[in-house]
């Protein structure tokens, strides 16, 4: 971390290893797991500041929830001090999630200054238990029981444990349920290929399933149960999705690189696109800004290659992406879509 350029002067001592420090992408968390982050904020300069407040918000596809533990401003930061909260949430929405972290300080000078991190994670599986109880007064023997899919999902069952030659139930070799018993059934969907590609424009209540049960009673008597279709809510994008498909991790300081990016109309009505790039004070975008991208029909996406370049070092936002509807003069903003560490390609040498 010393020699990393994107990285605080003296955050090596903070005893933040690589393990422990978030990337802007951080992969997959599952449904029902607990989302936890430890959140430190360190005056890396020389002077006291004052006020600070820091804010940790959770933005879903339907919500933002803030998870700070108080909103309370601190007093003051000494230099080489830190500001430190832990946070925690339950996930229980399916879709990308978001965690946005502000800080609000003000200087010595009475400047008040703000800056935001973004870090964005997955729930792309969906597992679904399911409680299978008993309620008769006789034992009876579990023959089967599994989840059938909708066309838009694989299904994988987690009720048995490999071994060299064959998997065995979780529930032992005899599937016996006692009067009163319950077991536990769980089972892991996917989205297919070619639906995971199209999450953009699936809105509202989607189907996952069906479960299908089938027993036998002490007599050897058969019954089965198969519920009605399982259904969950979908998440929502809004009209216009905006995803990158290819980014670089690490970029040289002032030479151009190229990204793409896929624009999903999520809307029920044909869009007429605009583009317009507008430059920030560290990313230049290269190329006409301004031009036509032509009309995208409700549930279809395009592939926009774009060439940028970063005159900052450092962990730089890709920001200033605008998408006009010139149907119904509506814009859409696209700014922190993404993060790209600017190194500088060449070393000073030292006399």
């Amino acid at each position: 971390m010393k020699e990393d350029p994107s990285t605080v002067k003296g955050a090596e001592a903070l005893m933040l290893g690589e393990m422990l420090t978030l990337p802007q992408n951080f992969g997959n968390i599952f449904l029902g797991e607990t989302f936890s982050s430890y959140i430190s904020v360190h005056n890396d300069s020389s002077q006291v500041v004052k006020d600070i407040l820091v804010k940790a918000d959770l933005q879903t596809s339907s919500q933002r929830l803030n998870l700070s533990a108080s909103n309370n401003a601190v007093t003051e930061l000494k230099p080489e001090s830190c500001v430190d909260d832990v946070i925690h949430h339950e996930v229980k929405e399916i879709g990308t999630h978001i965690l946005v972290c502000a800080v609000s300080y003000t200087t010595q000078a009475g400047e008040k200054l703000y800056f935001r991190k973004f870090f964005k994670f997955q729930t792309d599986e969906v597992f679904l238990e399911a409680q299978i109880q008993n309620i008769t007064t006789s034992s009876m023997f579990m023959e089967k029981v599994s989840l059938e899919p909708s066309m838009m999902y694989n299904v994988a069952e987690l009720n048995t444990v490999e071994t060299e030659d064959e998997g065995t139930s979780t529930f032992g070799k005899m599937s016996y349920l006692q009067p009163m018993d319950t077991r536990q059934y769980l089972y892991c969907l996917k989205p297919k290929p070619e639906f995971a590609e199209k999450a953009g424009i699936i809105k509202g209540v989607t189907v996952i399933g069906k479960l299908d049960i089938v027993w036998k009673t002490n007599l050897g008597e058969r019954g089965r149960l198969q519920t009605s279709q399982l259904q969950r809510m979908a998440p929502g994008y809004g009209d216009v999705r905006l995803s990158l498909e290819m980014i670089p991790d690490t970029v040289n300081l002032e030479e151009p690189f190229d990204i793409t990016c896929k624009i999903t109309n999520c809307s029920e009505r044909t869009m007429d696109l605009v583009l317009e790039m507008c430059n920030t004070c560290s990313i230049h975008w290269c190329g006409v800004s301004g031009r036509q991208l032509g009309k995208v029909s409700p549930s279809a996406s395009l592939a926009l290659p774009l060439k940028l370049l970063s005159s900052v070092q450092g962990l730089q936002s890709i920001s200033g992406l605008r998408l006009t509807d010139t149907f119904l003069k509506r814009t859409y903003e696209y700014d922190d879509v993404a993060q790209v560490c600017v190194v500088c390609p060449y070393m000073s040498r030292e006399s």
